[in-house]
């Protein structure tokens, strides 16, 4: 072969030095090889990361299973100090026996990251069950108030409305009886008359204190009167005979004893 004639097993056929110099165009096949290369070479190196990782974990989980020997320094230690293989640790031999479990960290958070965070997530759980606590209780007690005020208005109109009714009842008995004038002004009904004026600045003072009297009181007073003078109770509807009818067959001197 003449020195003229190219070899086409040399370095120069196999090997081509590759002209990357700015401006020179590069062949589209030769920059899809260089680039599989290129991954090729990345996947080459997590798999040898990843089969590292793996030949560690694998070692250690053996050498986790297996007890340890005589060869291990530490273990020749306490068997020279009278220490046997099953037996636990300490003078009486009532310490540990089997060896400190082992926590592998694979984070890269602090010591004591996931207790914090343990510590944190429960201290949530437990406002988050107060604030509904709170929230319950608030409810319980809007509820109960809200009934309470309709029981308190439901009363106050139970008894205006007795109140009323003894009153009338009162005026009707005491005119058939000639009684012209109340036991006191609130025993009858209000009349309104401008003719009464006069009237009314006399008795101004009488007015103010039965403002003092609540609706309660007056009926107590009233039904009390209308018992005792004509003995007519306004929950049953009935005048009695006498005393003694009215205290046998009436059931009692309230409302809530004839609702019984």
């Amino acid at each position: 072969m003449s020195e003229e004639e190219d070899d086409y097993m040399s370095d120069a056929f196999l090997n081509p030095v590759l002209d990357v110099r700015p401006g020179v165009p590069m062949a589209k096949r030769l920059k899809e090889t260089l680039k599989r290369e290129t991954l090729q070479k990345e996947k080459n190196i997590l798999n040898q990361q990843k089969s590292y990782k793996e030949q560690e974990r694998s070692r250690r989980d053996l050498a986790l299973q297996s007890s340890l020997s005589s060869e291990n320094k530490g273990f020749a230690l306490l068997q020279k100090m009278g220490y046997t293989a099953g037996q636990g640790l300490g003078k009486e031999g009532t310490g540990r026996v089997e060896p400190i479990p082992l926590n592998v960290k694979t984070g890269r958070g602090g010591i004591g990251l996931e207790e914090l965070k343990k510590r944190k997530a429960e201290e949530n759980l437990e406002k988050y069950r107060k604030k509904i606590l709170v929230k319950q209780r608030m409810e319980k007690s809007s509820l109960e108030d809200f009934r309470e005020r309709k029981r308190t208005e439901r009363e106050k109109l139970e008894i205006e409305g007795d109140l009323r009714k003894s009153q009338f009842a009162c005026e009707q008995l005491d005119r058939q009886k000639k009684i012209s004038v109340p036991k006191d002004s609130w025993y009858w009904p209000e009349v309104d008359d401008d003719n009464q004026e006069d009237e009314h600045d006399e008795t101004n003072t009488e007015e103010s204190k039965d403002e003092e009297l609540t609706s309660i009181l007056k009926l107590q007073l009233i039904t009390s009167y209308l018992r005792s003078v004509h003995f007519y109770c306004i929950w049953c509807g009935t005048a009695y005979r006498d005393e003694e009818d009215i205290n046998t067959n009436c059931p009692g001197f309230t409302a809530s004893h004839h609702n019984e």
